[in-house]
Formats: C-alpha cells, structure tokens, sequence
C-alpha cells in the first residue's frame, strides 16, 4: 500500500494580486482568471455593467418627475420650464450630435417670453439629458441642494434664472438657453457618456457671456458628481469657487485654472489658504 497521498487539484479560479486595490477604485482591475478567461461572475458583472450602459444611453428622462422633486426640494416658486432641442427623438440625437444642440422653433420662443422682461440674471441653471438621463434623474436633486444651500451662505447674492429642463440636449444648448433667459452665465447639468463602472455620473459645464456658437474653450467642467465619485457638496463648493472668480473676472475656460490642490497666498497677510481658481 503507498504512503503517497493524492495530489490536490489546482483551484479552477486563479485569484490575482492586485484584487485588494478594487477597494479603492471601481476600475476593472485583479479580476482573477479561469483558465484563459474571466471566471464566471466576472464576466456576468462584465455584461451587467454594459447592459447598464445601453439603458443609460436609451433610457428617458422622465421631466414631470424630476420637475415635480426639484420644486418640492429647492422650494421653487416658479416650476422648471419644459424645452426640446431639434432632435425629435434619440435616434436621430444619436445620429445628429447638431441638432442636440441647439432648441427648435417652439422651445425658443417659450424662452424668449420667459426673457422678454429683460431682467438680469447671474446665472442660468440648465438640467440636460445628455447621454445618460439616468444620471439626471439620481443626481439633480442632490447636486442642486447642496449648490442652493452653497448660494444662501454666500457673501455675495446671486439672482438666478428660471430653472430649465432639456430633452435630446447636447452641452452647447445651454449657451442659446442662457443667452434667451438674460444669463451673465450658464450652468450645464448633463448626463455624460456612460462608463462600463459608471452610468450615472453627472457633468457639471460653466460657461460665462453665453450665446450660441461659442466653443468648448469658454467652458469649466466638473465632472463624474455621483454617489461613488464627486460627492454633491464638493462639486458645489468647487462651482460656486468657479463661479465667484468667473463673475469677478467677466470670462471662462481655459484662462480659468484649476488649481484646486495648491496652497496659494492670499492678500498680503501672509495667510495660506486654499483657492480652487487662480489665472494671472
């Protein structure tokens, strides 16, 4: 009788190294391997994640709803206005990024009669679909509290705009809304392309002077605001720092920088602080 005992099978999943960084990033990283391939709840994950992604892309954005939260949230006394750009659908905003942005013939005379009084204001606020309406629908709320409690703890007063929802909208709509609505400034808020972990992440795009035709140089971006990636509060603070300097300076883009992790000098005090925006 052999005192050899029997070799133990090799495991069929082969775990990688590098699976404990997946605590600290959603990146598909230490996946682990079967064979030559992902094991199998890997590759289900896979496919889930691209499934969300198509439904993000495709899905509606359900404006009564939305519209019906953000008065009941921000206390609004005038509900959001209702606007289309010229794509009548998603195939054809998929197919004609143009027509996404810029409104059609009925949306822009509803903004010109929302604009005929001629009032000034700071600031246009524009919640466009864009390419995830999912990301629209979980994430304006949040986003606009935290801004809205950001502007009432200002120093300085900021009279904004009527609130404005667009369908089939692309990031450039924002400037003709601004433009119609007497805006010295825009904020898009837009649902950006879906990413195989993140298909809810909201961008945030400040644009100052806006008017159609203007080019993606004129504009601040803020992006990924979700739950598992800027938190509302943060990306507030930053816009309303965006925002300040923009004001003060009369201009946007790329003579705005962001240098949000710098230490720089403030005054002639002698007193360091944190400033989110310089440009000389």
């Amino acid at each position: 009788m052999s005192d050899h005992q029997p070799k133990e099978a090799p495991p069929i999943v082969i775990a990688n190294p590098w699976e404990r960084l997946r605590a600290f990033t959603d990146a598909r990283i230490g996946l682990g391997r079967a064979g030559i391939s992902l094991p199998t709840h890997q590759l289900l994950a896979f496919q889930l994640a691209h499934a969300q992604a198509q439904d993000a892309v495709h899905c509606a954005l359900e404006c009564d709803t939305l519209a019906s939260e953000l008065t009941a949230a921000l206390g609004l006394s005038q509900t959001p206005i209702h606007v289309h750009s010229h794509a009548v659908d998603r195939a054809m905003y998929l197919q004609r990024p143009d027509y996404g942005r810029r409104l059609n013939d009925a949306s822009r005379e509803t903004l010109q009669q929302a604009g005929q009084g001629g009032q000034r204001f700071d600031l246009a606020v524009v919640i466009v679909d864009g390419l995830s309406a999912l990301a629209v629908q979980q994430n304006s709320v949040p986003f606009l509290t935290a801004l809205y409690r950001a502007f009432e703890s200002d120093q300085q007063a900021w009279q904004l705009a009527p609130l404005t929802l667009v369908e089939q909208g692309r990031v450039a709509i924002g400037d003709e809304v601004g433009a119609l609505l007497n805006a010295d400034a825009v904020l898009v808020m837009i649902g950006e392309r879906p990413g195989l972990s993140s298909p809810d992440s909201l961008g945030l795009y400040m644009t100052w002077a806006p008017e159609v035709g203007l080019k993606d140089d004129r504009r601040n971006c803020i992006s990924n605001v979700r739950p598992a990636g800027l938190k509302p509060e943060e990306a507030a603070r930053r816009l309303l720092l965006l925002l300040t300097e923009a004001r003060q300076r009369k201009l946007s883009g790329v003579q705005l920088k962001d240098r949000s992790e710098d230490n720089v000098l403030e005054g002639t005090t002698g007193e360091t602080t944190q400033n989110f925006l310089v440009a000389d």
